[in-house]
């Protein structure tokens, strides 16, 4: 019987915090980026980025598929991930870190909330600190995490060829639009 009501209290307690909910999670985050050269610009959208973020702790994480970055044309797909990113040698860029003012952010409450975060970005097998700023949206039991920012290919080991240098832009602007939902 003892047994009994310590696995009910059990059940109940896991119930009541369950409500609680601290992390917040998506499969289907939405990563761009723009290059805007003398000659071209291009865009290139992907729609299968999985994030997770910790509430309480501010700690999160952002993976991307390389591959799944689609193009307005096939040829820049195919040299993006052949020539540039190297795809198959390097198939994910990653963030791991921490929103550091994550005490502004009530997640009880509808709002958006300027934050900042801190960690480490990985692309093109390289890895460096990175300080990124951004917003974080909270409506209901979703959190929208909205960030702008700026990549110097040649920082992540990324050539680009003096044949298309008026083609490929060497700084690139990345935009993050992913919507988390609580877990």
């Amino acid at each position: 019987m003892m047994k009994r009501t310590w696995m009910i209290a059990a059940l109940v307690l896991a119930t009541a915090t369950s409500g609680m909910a601290q992390r917040y999670m998506t499969r289907t985050g939405k990563v761009s980026f723009f290059s805007g050269a003398r000659l071209e610009n291009i865009e290139a959208f992907n729609n299968e980025a999985a994030a997770v973020l910790d509430a309480k702790t501010g700690d999160m994480a952002f993976q991307v598929p390389v591959k799944s970055f689609k193009f307005e044309k096939a040829l820049m797909q195919e040299h993006f991930n052949e020539n540039y990113m190297e795809s198959d040698k390097f198939p994910k860029a990653e963030f791991k870190g921490k929103i550091t003012d994550i005490s502004k952010v009530d997640f009880t409450k509808d709002g958006t909330y300027n934050v900042s975060s801190a960690g480490k970005m990985t692309i093109h097998g390289v890895t460096k600190d990175v300080s990124v700023p951004g917003t974080i949206t909270v409506k209901g039991k979703e959190a929208t995490l909205n960030s702008k920012f700026r990549i110097k290919a040649a920082e992540y080991g990324i050539k680009i060829p003096a044949a298309v240098v008026g083609k490929v832009a060497e700084v690139m602007e990345v935009t993050v639009n992913s919507n988390l939902k609580a877990q």
